[in-house]
């Protein structure tokens, strides 16, 4: 098979990869999956033509393990825990960055100019391989399906005042995407319950449990204004939904197009058991 139809996945946590995977192969590609320790799926090598398990600062052998494997096209799928990589322990050095990583990552997280935050770290990235001749693309141009459409997803509709936090949050999640903070936000009666930044949006519904134990909250998540579509797209799916149903949430609103749905019939049918409402919307300006 031509190098033309084989791509490389990145595979971090979730499900999003292993989706991604299997669209490649059903669509004819050959796929290559370099999967994260401690991240990805133990079973991701199911749906690949050939993996590697890497370190997550192995950027170096990520690249050369394509280059051996004729990759010209490469997916960034899944979940990285940023806050465990820069923040525990000896941050990144206690996972022996090889070369390629210092190259990429160096400048970004000791230069009093530069920050940490997703579009900065996760843009290095899509340089570096671009630097060895491999294009990144977002894996949802191969998965179109898995990108929600607008409506209501659910049987249920937002009431009244659901639908007054929702249009509240919009605003709210929006700024803080443009901010690159974070994509959502917890709502109860048109007042800000939490913010996701680092910490990821389970633990963020979590923590309004706490601050909210009366539940009845709505969560927000939209994508970033100037969202990059080929990474850290905002995605649900049946983990998001027994989250907000443990903490007593009754609302998820998506932005419609631009936010992934794992495993959309398992996740719709979990929100209706639990009376929680999924409402997808076309983007809009703020």
């Amino acid at each position: 098979m031509s190098s033309s139809n084989t791509v490389g996945i990145v595979a971090g946590w979730g499900e999003y990869p292993i989706s991604v995977a299997k669209a490649l192969r059903e669509q004819g590609h050959r796929v290559v999956i370099a999967a994260i320790r401690d991240h990805a799926s133990p079973d991701i090598g199911k749906v690949a033509d050939a993996t590697q398990w890497v370190g997550v600062c192995k950027l170096g052998r990520m690249q050369r393990f394509f280059e051996k494997q004729r990759v010209q096209h490469v997916c960034l799928s899944g979940k990285l825990f940023k806050e465990n990589i820069l923040f525990h322990g000896w941050g990144w050095i206690q996972h022996l960055p090889d070369l390629e990583c210092i190259r990429t990552m160096f400048p970004l997280l000791y230069s009093r100019r530069a920050n940490t935050t997703d579009d900065s770290l996760l843009g290095a990235v899509v340089n570096s391989f671009a630097r060895r001749g491999m294009k990144t693309i977002p894996g949802t141009d191969y998965a179109p399906q898995l990108l929600a459409e607008e409506g209501v997803l659910t049987r249920r509709r937002p009431n009244i005042r659901l639908q007054a936090d929702i249009d509240f949050g919009w605003n709210m999640a929006k700024e803080m995407g443009r901010l690159d903070i974070g994509q959502s936000v917890t709502i109860r009666d048109r007042s800000v319950l939490a913010v996701e930044a680092i910490e990821g949006t389970d633990a963020c519904i979590a923590r309004t449990a706490i601050l909210c134990p009366r539940g009845g909250f709505s969560l927000v998540k939209v994508a970033k204004p100037q969202q990059d579509m080929r990474f850290d797209l905002p995605t649900i799916g049946p983990r998001t939904v027994e989250t907000m149903r443990r903490a007593g949430g009754k609302a998820i609103a998506i932005e419609a197009g631009k936010t992934i749905l794992l495993d959309r019939e398992k996740t719709i049918a979990a929100a209706e058991q639990a009376g929680i409402v999924i409402i997808s919307i076309a983007s809009k300006p703020i």
